[in-house]
């Protein structure tokens, strides 16, 4: 049986409205346990995207697991596909805003930053994947360009969602049937959040 997902590596970046605003949040850390475990044993602790066994990963030999989302770019819906269990490098791949944010506050060395990038870069290319444009933006940060400069050339290589309509306000979270909203009331307020 073939489990290995490396499309899972092209998936968006949650929209900044919604940091902070998951599952794992809603339902609590029984939930969360209980779910990311099944999540790791459902294919024999290898990494979904890779198909690495979890003791032979780079970095950490341990899964982490990561909500997989559906999203509406007009409605500003976003639901849980499911629950997906990835190695640190898939996981920092997906997350590259957040590897990003931790390589500038001086959390990470470049050489880890860059390997992460070489390492979903490389999955994505063998398997003709084409990867969100963040993972590009953060590749040409790390290569020393403007943040401009750096969103120009990322949206010329990766993947964004078109005809997004969806304004911040209109961005939640569909959990079982219940609407959670961002805790911020604009961009502004999220900004002053993580400085």
């Amino acid at each position: 049986m073939t489990f290995w997902r490396p499309d899972i590596l092209g998936a968006p970046n949650i929209p900044k409205a919604l940091h902070t605003v998951n599952p794992r949040s809603i339902n609590g850390n029984y939930w969360w346990n209980k779910t990311r475990q099944v999540a790791y044993a459902k294919h024999d602790y290898c990494c979904w995207a890779c198909g690495i066994p979890k003791q032979h990963a780079d970095y950490h030999q341990w899964l982490e697991a990561h909500e997989d989302y559906e999203f509406n770019w007009q409605t500003g819906e976003v639901k849980l596909k499911e629950i997906v269990a990835l190695c640190h490098s898939c996981h920092g791949f997906i997350h590259n805003g957040r590897l990003l944010s931790v390589y500038l506050k001086g959390e990470e060395s470049s050489d880890k930053v860059l390997d992460i990038l070489r390492h979903g870069f490389g999955i994505c290319e063998r398997n003709n994947i084409q990867p969100y444009f963040g993972a590009f933006f953060t590749l040409n940060i790390m290569m020393g360009q403007s943040e401009e400069k750096a969103m120009v050339n990322a949206r010329k290589l990766g993947w964004s969602p078109k005809n997004v309509t969806a304004k911040w306000e209109d961005w939640h979270l569909n959990l079982d049937g219940m609407k959670y909203h961002s805790p911020w009331k604009s961009e502004k307020q999220w900004a002053n959040h993580w400085k």
